[in-house]
């Protein structure tokens, strides 16, 4: 009998078509065949010759096309199914007519596949969703699937995992239920090291997204500063994320533009293009998945709104142009674009819009001259038929702008009745406003205390202060030094054997301790400008408890606790860590980090004895662990060592200083996990150490 197999490889080794007529076997015959060619090595040549037969609507080879699917169901090699579906997804007819008992087949038996074979299980995940995207299918088996897909899996699966919930998002953010699921996956990913990257780039373009839909300014920039947030700590924990930079510098450049910085625009906009550019180099030549195209395409059409954006800044400060009507173009553009641009799936543009075209209205008003040359324009429209005009957006802009204009005359002449003695309904109001224009960095880090802050500065200043605020938040995510990452990863996979250390447990607990590491590195410098806080004019300077006393002030761990109490607060834990009203009022000093209902305690305490590890917990590991029999059994202890300091003795390394150790008391049946650190106190400089 002739072999289906057999024939479909004499055609490949041939260039020729693949199709069923092109075989030369009967339509029975294909058929009988078709289900164990499907789950074998030829599968994509028959999927490409059932593409063929759907394009030409031929209907006497539908009975050996039904038979794919389940031929499908079998397959084990994820290079053939892949394959498989990128032809048969090809053709709109086919992924139409198959979409069901393909999507069936493919996600039938899916937890069971991901532990047996999790890169066979991610393909056939990966196939649902772009048959569900593509619309050849209704998508609800697939968001059944989706809450159902577990986030501590084997490193294969979970590696694939982010960029698939990603494309979900693109497609379906507005269906809340599906969209909170999957953010939720993606923040459970963030913290295992196989997906955490791809998880966090994913969740700062679904930031991006919100920010674009969103109605008010103020949502506006909160996303925008939370999704750099995100594309930053990506770009600096992986090498080579160019399309994390590039998303960040898009953000900066958005922002910007909202509080008319032109040289942060032009910084942004450079970065885009040199990113982009490694990017291209760095891909050159690699094999790029067709159904990713979409995302780099966004890339290029940020790249051209940021230059847009970056002209029409350049041309609102200038004094004078040399050619108005090439300027008044520029602008319209940016004015235009800002509304139709759409380079993410999903969004509506109404966000941008919110932010960038108010900047530029405020730039007419700023600039009377132009404002004159636009009006001029707007009225005018014969004179200048022939250059193709954007004269609709010119009067929608000319319109906003007298909106605007009659606005602050509403308002000056509000504040002038309030200065009479009438009430102000929204004191804060106008504050708040400046804040989320012109420094929403700050407005996030400070929140209630940025009001009082830009109640009594200029704008100007309020932009200098978000320069400094953006600043510090990068800089704060630059922890992929040599020693730091493999000392998490250490901690992470000693943790991970505590059998609680599972689920909201992991998520929570494994970003206190991550802090943790950080402040233990900034610690171990000793210079006095990494100490948080700061002194009026007039005082003395900070107390630093590292250094050997010079005088009668002597350190005492209540210093300690009150460094690592402020170190958290000002990042990203500001809003959940709390120093218990017990501590204060008794002198304890303890920090007690809250998330929800977990909460967990680090014990602070100081030792001028010994600094041995086994000493340490001899001494104080059952109180440190005594504080977590209510919550999870987790807590941190942190030492100030206060040992001499000599030539023999010196300090430890920043790996040094950190470990995870259990405690279990007697008659207990669960051991309590607890990270130690210790900050070196009784400190000399380096020099002294020199003989002589």
């Amino acid at each position: 009998m002739p072999q289906l197999a057999d024939r479909l490889t004499e055609l490949a080794a041939d260039g020729q078509p693949i199709t069923f007529p092109a075989l030369g076997l009967a339509p029975d015959t294909v058929a009988s065949q078709a289900g164990d060619v499907a789950a074998g090595p030829f599968a994509p040549y028959l999927a490409e010759a059932v593409a063929d037969a759907y394009n030409r609507s031929d209907a006497q080879w539908q009975p050996a096309a039904t038979a794919l699917p389940e031929g499908l169901a079998a397959q084990h090699s994820v290079l053939h199914l892949t394959a498989s579906m990128d032809a048969l997804l090809h053709s709109p007819a086919a992924a139409k007519a198959l979409g069901k008992p393909l999507t069936a087949a493919l996600l039938d038996g899916l937890p069971d596949r991901i532990e047996a074979a999790p890169l066979l299980a991610a393909a056939r995940l990966e196939g649902a969703v772009r048959l569900a995207v593509a619309e050849a299918v209704t998508p609800f088996k697939l968001w059944q699937a989706l809450e159902d897909v577990p986030t501590d899996g084997p490193e294969d699966f979970l590696e694939r995992l982010p960029r698939l919930l990603g494309l979900t998002l693109d497609r379906w953010a507005g269906e809340d239920t599906l969209a909170d699921t999957v953010r939720t996956l993606l923040q459970q990913l963030t913290h295992d090291e196989a997906t955490d990257v791809d998880a966090m780039f994913e969740l700062g373009c679904d930031l991006l997204r919100r920010a674009l839909s969103s109605q008010d300014i103020g949502t506006v920039t909160t996303h925008l500063v939370q999704a750099r947030h995100q594309f930053e700590t990506a770009a600096q924990a992986e090498e080579a994320r160019h399309d994390a930079l590039t998303y960040a510098a898009v953000c900066d450049a958005i922002l910007a533009f909202g509080r008319a910085d032109a040289a942060a625009i032009n910084h942004a906009a450079d970065q885009i293009a040199d990113t982009l550019d490694q990017r291209q180099a760095w891909i050159h030549r690699t094999h790029q998945p067709e159904w990713l195209q979409p995302r780099r395409s966004a890339e290029i059409a940020w790249h051209h709104l940021v230059l847009q954006l970056r002209a029409a800044a350049t041309t609102l400060q200038d004094d004078a142009w040399m050619d108005a009507w090439q300027a008044l173009d520029t602008v319209l553009a940016a004015y235009s674009a800002a509304r139709t641009v759409r380079p993410l799936a999903g969004d509506t543009g109404q966000g941008l819009a919110l932010l960038v075209q108010p900047a530029i209205e405020d730039g007419f008003l700023r600039q009377q001259a132009f404002l004159a040359q636009l009006r001029r324009a707007a009225q005018e429209t014969a004179q200048h038929a022939a250059r193709d005009f954007d004269a609709a957006t010119a009067h929608t802009l000319l319109t906003a702008i007298e909106t605007a204009a009659q606005r602050e005359m509403s308002s000056a002449s509000s504040s002038n009745a309030a200065d009479d003695g009438s009430d102000d309904d929204d004191p804060g109001g106008a504050v708040l406003a400046r804040l989320q224009r012109l420094a929403p960095t700050l407005l996030l880090q400070l929140k209630d205390q940025a009001l009082g802050i830009a109640s009594t500065l200029d704008d100007q200043q309020l932009r200098v202060l978000e320069g400094f605020a953006h600043d510090s938040d990068v800089a704060r995510l630059k922890a992929t030094d040599p020693l730091i990452v493999p000392k998490l990863d250490q901690l992470m996979a000693e943790l991970s054997a505590h059998p609680s250390f599972t689920g909201e447990v992991r998520q929570t607990f494994s970003v206190l301790v991550e802090q943790t590491l950080l402040f233990l590195k900034s610690r171990s410098d000793i210079t006095r400008t990494n100490l948080l806080g700061s002194t009026k004019k007039g005082e003395p300077p900070l107390f630093d408890y590292r250094r050997k006393p010079e005088g009668d002030r002597k350190p005492v761990e209540a210093d300690l606790q009150r460094d690592f109490h402020q170190w958290l607060q000002k990042g990203p834990l500001h809003n959940v860590v709390l120093v218990e009203p017990v501590d204060v009022g008794m002198g304890r000093a303890d920090v007690m980090a809250h998330f929800g209902a977990l909460r967990y305690l680090t014990e602070i305490k100081q030792d001028a004895t010994d600094n041995d590890p086994q000493y340490l917990e001899r001494r104080y590991l059952t109180q440190a662990a005594e504080y977590s029999i209510t919550n999870a059994p987790f807590g941190q202890l942190l030492v100030l060592d206060l040992t001499p300091k000599n030539d023999t003795q010196g300090n430890l390394r920043v790996d040094e200083v950190a470990w995870t150790t259990a405690h279990r008391p007697r008659g207990a049946t669960t051991d309590r996990a607890v990270v130690v650190g210790i900050v070196a106190g009784n400190r000399t400089t380096p020099s002294a150490y020199s003989r002589k």
